[in-house]
């Protein structure tokens, strides 16, 4: 098997292999493998020695930041307190200083006391308790060997574990599923225990040794969970519940937060009491000997039990399921069901989960409950996506300040004492926000970004000069007295959002201070340079280029940028600053093709108004969309005004599909999957798919010969595995725009099955 070697993150230390409860459905006594009849009790010295000898190499090796170990048995805690003082005090030293060490215990409860608590507390061992709901459901399994009820020495563990001076060690409640039990009940029950977390467990089975289904039903298992998160979503899903968080995560694009569900590859080991390193637990439900690797601490790293061909079948993701699990659409979600739950006699682990049919009805009854919930729109609107374009420029601009900030560049410092100088009044800190939500602010902070990367706080001072300059931008927009020193370079300095200024030759570099007034703007340059003052709504001078617009008259008002030296960002070349006359052009084509757009897609053209801002003369191609905020669009030379109609539509839903990418998770392990596309001759991955959907659908609701395949495409799309929970919201949203076309507009053609050809 290829591919690299993924280390152990997460060990499971047999420290004892007896029990004192006698569980009819435990899989370590009561299924295939009887192993634990031959094992020591109790692990020795030796063995503990040598577990966190081999643990700390591994870590040390593979540089991991953290490992977690698990006190497990048969039931720990009968290992006593003398023993598990040993193994935390042989694990705690052996990994100092190597990495960080995250103990826990999972315990039936039963014996659980302040002595061993204690213990647990100086070595901050967290503790998880298997219980499984009220008194009568958990007495279906876990009793005594004589029949005995273990409820309420189990109730009294966690009232113990609840204590404040214990609480912080509570890692939560394991409860192993019983169909016969009232899934309200149990829910509640363990819900009034208050708990950190629940983790619903189903009972392990194999096709050779099926799970008990009293009603016959193939999703019994479903509907018994479905009810319990109907029952968690009514209380408002405050107690975590780590299998249904983990559906909603990967639904969302997440990552699987269970070994049960999802393609991540397992990345944990087993150490025996006698020191044997298997694999994982659950394999002794499929048949006698199936966790074992021949390898043991005495003898052998932990890389080599890492290399095991057992091991590395559970590390291949998508390509370690079987080929009916690699075209099912809930794949990302399920991952083809826990591993032991696969096997059947005949042909090993190469099956769908003998739990599938439970599986499937459960991420889709999460998926769709949780759609009905949320209510969100099938994409983000205009609105929403400005404010978020306006949080993320926020946001780097927060993170480059934490990388330049304090570093000994006064510049910057001067700067941002500016930035909180015009935040102090509600008008200057909204002026700010408008300036630093132009689409072209995006590309400053970008380009920023990767400077400060590159150079650290050496790149400081040519990213100060825009800061400040925004700052003189909101300060004449609040109407703010301020007074900023900036940098001119070939005579000039520009002001985003509101022109150039000309101060010197196209040679010529020094500095001036801007005062911004009500009124507008006053310069001063030093050395008897003498004052200039230029108002709020000047003309064109040879001290003031301003940025001019076009539109108006049945058109939206647009600024024509052909100044911002951040403008260059569309891929191709920019037009040099206008002409009086070419802006008149200008504006007639925008006018005439506002008026088509109006005529025949009058909602696109709303939200068209709603997000664009600014139009960039560019060379070669009607309009484009560029590499920067929402809200700009490139615009050049066209043949006609329905092909700058056509071509700003075009450029704006692409504009639109990166802004919505950007904050939203659509789908998820693109490239995984191959697909095969209308409109290429080669398959293309989901991602390429959906965005050549949604732009065609727009623009083909402009002009009829875009759609042809559009039906096809979003057919194919609507069982694919990639797409998330907001990816369906957007196949609807696409399915609601075409759906009033007359039928064969959109194409009718057969949708074409997904092609899963496995990573890439």
């Amino acid at each position: 098997m290829t591919g690299p070697l993924v280390p152990f993150r997460e060990i499971v230390l047999k420290v004892h292999s007896r029990c004192d409860l006698a569980c009819d459905h435990c899989y370590i006594y009561e299924h295939a493998d009887q192993s634990w009849r031959t094992r020591p009790k109790s692990i020795s010295d030796e063995a503990i020695s040598w577990t966190a000898r081999r643990l700390a190499e591994h870590a040390e090796r593979h540089a991991l930041d953290s490992v977690a170990v698990i006190l497990h048995g048969g039931e720990p805690l009968l290992a006593g307190t003398a023993r598990l003082r040993r193994v935390c005090e042989e694990l705690t030293s052996a990994l100092r200083g190597i990495a960080e060490l995250d103990l826990r215990i999972h315990t039936n409860g039963v014996q659980l006391s302040p002595r061993y608590l204690d213990l647990f507390d100086e070595f901050d061992v967290k503790v998880g308790i298997s219980l499984d709901g009220d008194r009568a459901a958990n007495d279906r399994h876990r009793l005594f060997a004589n029949g005995r009820t273990s409820h309420p020495l189990v109730l009294r563990a966690v009232e113990l574990l609840r204590q404040e001076r214990y609480r912080h060690l509570d890692l939560g409640l394991l409860c192993t599923i019983d169909v016969r039990n009232d899934p309200v009940a149990v829910f509640d029950a363990l819900a009034e225990l208050d708990p950190p977390q629940v983790d619903f467990l189903l009972p392990h089975a194999t096709w050779e040794e099926p799970p008990p289904r009293p009603d016959g039903s193939a999703t019994a298992y479903a509907s018994w969970l479905l009810e319990v998160f109907d029952r968690w979503t009514e209380g408002g899903r405050r107690l975590p519940v780590r299998l249904f968080s983990s559906v909603l995560s990967t639904l969302s694009g997440g990552p699987s937060l269970t070994e049960s569900l999802g393609l991540a590859p397992t990345d944990l080991v087993v150490v025996e009491t006698d020191g044997s390193l298997e694999q994982v637990d659950s394999l002794k439900s499929a048949y006698e000997g199936a966790a074992a690797t021949g390898f043991d601490v005495f003898h052998h790293a932990f890389d080599e039990v890492a290399a095991h061909p057992g091991v590395r079948s559970r590390q291949l993701g998508l390509a370690g399921v079987s080929e009916t699990c690699r075209t099912c659409p809930v794949v990302r979600s399920c991952g083809g069901g826990l591993y032991t739950h696969r096997y059947r006699a005949s042909n090993g682990f190469d099956n769908p989960s003998v739990y599938c049919a439970d599986l499937e009805a459960l991420v889709k009854g999460i998926e769709e409950r949780t759609a009905v919930r949320s209510g969100s729109p099938a994409v983000a609107g205009t609105a929403e996506l400005v404010e978020a374009e306006r949080n993320l420029n926020l946001t780097m601009l927060a993170a480059l300040h934490a990388e330049l900030g304090g570093r000994g560049r006064e510049r910057w410092d001067d700067a941002w004492a500016l930035v909180a100088a015009t935040e102090r009044t509600e008008e200057g800190a909204g002026a700010l926000d408008e300036v630093l939500t132009h689409p072209y602010a995006r590309s400053w902070l970008l380009d920023a970004s990767r400077a400060a990367e590159r150079t650290g706080p050496r790149s400081a001072d040519g990213t100060a000069q825009r800061l400040a300059a925004t700052v003189v931008a909101a300060s004449v927009r609040a109407g703010l007295d301020l007074t900023v020193p900036l940098e001119f370079r070939d005579g000039r300095v520009f002001l985003p959002t509101l022109g150039e200024l000309r101060v010197g030759g196209p040679a010529e570099r020094g500095t001036v201070r801007v005062r911004a007034t009500e009124g507008g703007l006053v310069v001063r340059r030093g050395g008897g340079g003498g004052e200039l003052r230029i108002a709020r709504d000047a003309e064109e001078s040879a001290a003031w280029l301003p940025l001019r617009t076009v539109g108006g008259g049945g058109a939206p008002v647009f600024v024509l940028d052909d100044l911002d030296p951040y403008r260059d960002c569309f891929g191709v070349p920019v037009a040099p600053r206008l002409t009086p006359q070419g802006v008149q052009d200008c504006d007639a084509r925008v006018t005439r093709a506002w008026a088509l757009l109006l005529e025949r897609v009058p909602k696109q053209a709303a939200d068209l108004a709603e997000a664009l801002t600014t139009l960039t003369p560019v060379l070669p191609v009607p309009a484009v969309a560029g590499g920067h905020g929402y809200g700009a669009l490139g615009i050049g030379r066209a043949d006609s005004d329905e092909e700058l109609a056509l071509g700003l539509l075009r450029a704006f839903r692409r504009s639109t599909w990166q802004a919505v990418v950007a904050v939203t998770d659509l789908y998820a392990s693109d490239g995984t999957w191959e697909h095969r596309s209308p409109w290429r001759r080669e398959p293309v991955p989901f991602s390429t798919l959906l965005s050549e959907t949604f732009e065609r659908v727009g623009i083909g609701l402009f002009d009829a010969r875009f759609l042809p395949g559009v039906r096809q495409a979003l057919g194919a799309m609507a069982s694919a595995a990639e797409l998330t929970v907001d990816g369906k919201r957007v196949l609807i949203g696409l399915e609601k725009e075409i759906a009033e076309l007359p039928e064969g507009t959109s194409g009718e053609e057969r949708p074409q099955i997904v092609s899963a050809r496995g990573p890439r």
